[in-house]
């Protein structure tokens, strides 16, 4: 008789996060912003830290990431959870998503180099579930479109 082999369970190390969609309105149409980063359209997100509730860091994160020195929180959209391995550790990422208004001139707007971030794009809300490279964004921007539009 053989013996069974036992699963060997990988610790997943866990990672709360804030990210936000945002949008404009320009000429009377919603607009969204991604960053595109590895090669991938994204949203702007990043770590929650120790003493941050979920919308302080979300606000940090997008207002960091795209150069923007102001936006107005609108309203709180879907978590998402996602795992992934980086460094031969595995982690568990729960992100906590918030529709944000820009409120600055899009000149103003820059992508955050050191984030490897190389390019902003503004694009409507049917684009840019077309573009975002991971289907769970695609869930973000749905929810954004029932909530926002």
């Amino acid at each position: 008789m053989g013996r069974k082999k036992k699963k060997t369970e990988m610790k997943v190390q866990k990672i709360k996060a804030g990210g936000g969609v945002p949008f404009r309105y320009n000429h009377g149409k919603t607009e969204v912003l991604l960053i595109f980063r590895r090669g991938i359209w994204d949203l702007p997100k990043g770590k929650k830290e120790d003493h941050e509730t979920f919308n302080e860091c979300a606000v940090r994160e997008v207002m960091e990431e795209i150069g923007a020195s102001e936006v107005e929180l609108s309203k709180q959209l879907i978590d998402t959870y996602h795992e992934y391995r980086q460094n031969e550790i595995n982690y568990g990422k729960t992100t906590r998503w918030f529709a944000m208004k820009i409120m600055d001139n899009e000149s103003g707007l820059q992508p955050q180099k050191e984030e490897q971030i190389e390019e902003l794009e503004w694009c409507t809300l049917g684009q840019a579930k077309k573009l975002v490279g991971f289907p769970n964004l695609q869930d973000v921007l749905e929810d954004f479109g029932n909530k926002m539009l």
